[in-house]
């Protein structure tokens, strides 16, 4: 983005600047802000002067020196003890980033997981390379090194290596596809005249009211469209049960809406998107990875909790719950069958 004139710079601060950084008072603040949204490093010095009314420190080396530094804190990061916390669920996906400086494009492998008070928080950021079950095992690996204990429920997309690998690291870990992949992947196989009933027929699916309406709306998902187009009925029957997992009995109804999708994931990333497009892509891997890294450790501090995070808690602990209300505590299963009123 060009700075074009004076009264053109407060328009494109407004603009590039969410609401609660326009009145900060730190400039350590703005500084990554105004670079990571988009403004390019030569133009700090005009654009900040007529903020600050001084253009001391703001020069294009400046900038340079924070990026360096954010790749620094993005490794200390990623090498950082996991002892200490436990993730009861996680989402992960394999973000792409094209890079100006290089043939091929960055895959950022991430996982975003949700402690046990509810709140939600960045496990790892890696340059995966490629969304491959080899570049997966390193990334679980490394964290059961350093001491990550195994997820209760994995949350991510069907064509991920993730799986595999997760299955190999942590075979605990129950398996649950994302439906806003899925429901893509289904209406990329589908003519554009048939998307829009689709789209609606698959919305009584993963927005049921429990999981014997869920399976009901599938048979009719498939009795509607496999005549015609069987590939697309194939892609939801033939994973029916992990794209369901989230209705089972360890679950709550109050997470059911943070389960069914990698949302966590896809819509932090919009902004990392939105970086590259002006700037049409980070110079390096290096800076891309330090890129997407910064922006989330921004955009965590915004992060709301899962809805009745008091829950979280319990389903580590093993608690069941029946069409998502809790029926039987932890502590109750030596007892028998005990019903929660």
């Amino acid at each position: 983005m060009r700075v074009c004139c004076g009264d053109c710079l407060l328009d494109i601060r407004w603009l590039i600047l969410p609401a609660w950084a326009r009145r900060s008072p730190r400039v350590a603040e703005v500084l990554p802000l105004l670079y990571l949204h988009g403004l390019s490093s030569s133009d700090f010095g005009p654009a900040l002067t007529q903020f600050l009314g001084t253009s001391h420190g703001l020069s294009a080396a400046t900038i340079t020196r924070l990026t360096k530094d954010w790749q620094d804190a993005a490794t200390t990061f990623n090498k950082r003890s996991l002892a200490g916390t436990d993730y009861v669920y996680c989402w992960v996906d394999g973000i792409h980033l094209k890079v100006r400086l290089e043939q091929d494009k960055v895959c950022l492998l991430v996982m975003i997981g949700v402690r046990a008070d509810g709140t939600k928080e960045l496990i790892a950021l890696d340059d995966g390379h490629r969304e491959s079950t080899e570049s997966s095992l390193d990334l679980l690996r490394g964290c059961k090194r350093r001491g990550m204990a195994a997820p209760v429920l994995a949350v991510g997309d069907g064509a991920l290596g993730f799986w595999s690998a997760v299955r190999e690291v942590f075979p605990e870990t129950r398996e649950q596809r994302c439906w806003w992949h899925k429901i893509g992947n289904v209406l990329n196989a589908l003519p554009k005249s048939a998307q829009p009933g689709a789209k609606k027929a698959l919305a009584e699916i993963w927005n049921a009211e429990d999981k014997d309406h869920a399976q009901a709306a599938a048979n009719v998902f498939a009795a509607d469209y496999g005549t015609k187009w069987p590939k697309a009925a194939a892609k939801i029957t033939d994973d029916l049960d992990v794209l369901l997992a989230f209705y089972d009995y360890d679950y709550p109804a109050e997470h059911w809406i943070h389960l069914r999708t990698t949302n966590p994931i896809e819509s932090t990333f919009a902004t990392v998107r939105l970086r590259q497009r002006v700037t049409k892509g980070p110079g390096s891997r290096a800076a891309g990875v330090a890129m997407a890294f910064k922006l989330i450790e921004s955009a965590q501090t915004r992060w709301r909790a899962v809805n009745a995070p008091h829950l979280v808690a319990l389903v580590r602990a093993g608690a069941v719950f029946k069409n998502g209300k809790l029926i039987e505590r932890p502590d109750e299963s030596e007892g028998g069958d005990q019903q929660v009123a």
